[in-house]
């Protein structure tokens, strides 16, 4: 009869999914001349036929159950050892057991089929009402390589349905990844913009001091999750594949750009001192507004973690053939061990508080770099720090 237990119909189904199964079982019978052959799927309560080629109209069909006690396969469950028998009526063994009785055959054979996570699947198993030669090495061989066969192809079936789940649960969450970039990228930017231009405009108005501080702190908070957005969205893109997206153009007028930088900085840090030394004798082919955001990250982590009594310097120049930008700080030296990890996503060395970030700004600073052709580099010693972008012009 029909199993309707889905796990066990799953197994058959597994079983059915194996193309070379019907071969087997045919060079079962044809190389025994036994009359029936099949692969069963045995548990602790139930023996259900998987595959099966009936040449002796035994009656029983894939997905055809008998009762588990009155199977010999229920022994072997138990067992784990084969059985093997070549005539029921000569075998002191099975002579009198119920089985070959009741199911009415003379030979039988039966061989575990063990998962390879060890677990007891069920049997290939044949049987014939005649008795025929099985107690050979080289049947009983055929039978435990047919098993250790169908054990693989279970195994790979299994794989393949776990990389298939795998596949369906990536895509899904690529679904809803780029659905979370589309809210980064409108509904979260533009409300930013809009803060920090309220915030600009107060600061320009002659207000007393504790509404000055308050509108500085809505700017510095409001700049500070615009980076944050913009790193998300970098490190979302690049791992979905886009990578850093680049406009290269030889009209951007980078001085200004840099320029511009500073002075976004400048006014979240008023007391800081920042040196420039500009000489950009020669156009850069690059992406100006992501050069821009490169500069942002190294200038921004300069002046928060510099000596707040020391100057920030800037150097950018360039040539005909090379671009160099340039920031340095005095302060702490870097760490060994952070310095390994600098340019990693979601790394962060000693950090003070109310300057806690996501660790992405120096990793997207590296992949702009990167994109460009170039590289990003560190170097810190007990008197200064100093990041140092280099890239073909």
């Amino acid at each position: 009869m029909f199993n309707p237990d889905p796990n066990i119909q799953a197994d058959v189904e597994a079983i059915h999914r194996i193309p070379i199964i019907s071969n087997l079982l045919e060079v079962i019978c044809r190389t025994t001349g036994m009359g029936f052959a099949a692969v069963a799927r045995v548990t602790d309560e139930k023996w259900v036929a998987c595959s099966v080629r009936d040449e002796i109209q035994f009656g029983l069909q894939p997905g055809g159950e008998l009762k588990l006690e009155t199977t010999i396969c229920h022994e072997i469950r138990q067992s784990g050892v084969e059985v093997v028998i070549d005539n029921v009526a000569n075998d002191a063994c099975f002579a009198n057991h119920h089985t070959p009785a009741m199911y009415g055959f003379q030979s039988y054979i039966s061989i575990p089929i063990i998962r390879k996570d060890g677990k007891f699947f069920g049997t290939l198993c044949a049987i014939d009402p005649r008795p025929a030669k099985l107690k050979t090495p080289e049947t009983i061989g055929m039978f435990k390589l047919f098993a250790e066969l169908i054990s693989f192809h279970l195994n790979a079936d299994e794989q393949l349905s776990f990389a298939e789940n795998k596949l369906r649960e990536e895509r899904e969450i690529s679904v809803l990844r780029e659905q979370f970039i589309a809210i980064l990228g409108h509904d979260l930017r533009n409300p930013i913009g809009a803060v920090m231009n309220s915030a600009q405009l107060l600061k320009r108005l002659p207000l007393e001091d504790r509404a000055m501080r308050v509108a500085n702190i809505i700017y510095d908070s409001s700049y500070r999750m615009r980076g944050l957005v913009e790193n998300i969205m970098d490190f979302a893109l690049g791992r979905m594949g886009g990578g850093i997206n680049l406009k290269f153009s030889t009209d951007y007028h980078l001085e200004d750009i840099l320029n511009h930088a500073i002075t976004e900085l400048k006014i979240l840090h008023p007391d800081r001192q920042i040196d420039k030394v500009f000489t950009l004798a020669a156009p850069v082919n690059c992406d100006g507004r992501r050069i821009a955001q490169l500069f942002s990250n190294l200038l921004g982590n300069a002046l928060k973690h510099g000596k707040a009594d020391a100057p920030v310097i800037i150097k950018a120049e360039s040539d005909e053939n090379t671009f160099t930008l340039s920031v340095s700080n005095k302060g702490k030296k870097i760490p060994a061990a952070a310095m390994d990890r600098l340019f990693q996503p979601f790394s962060r060395g000693e950090v003070k508080a109310g300057q806690e970030g996501l660790g992405l700004g120096l990793y997207i600073a590296a992949e702009i770099a990167k994109a460009h052709s170039g590289t990003l580099e560190v170097q810190s010693t007990d008197e200064q720090t100093v990041f140092t972008l280099r890239m073909p012009a």
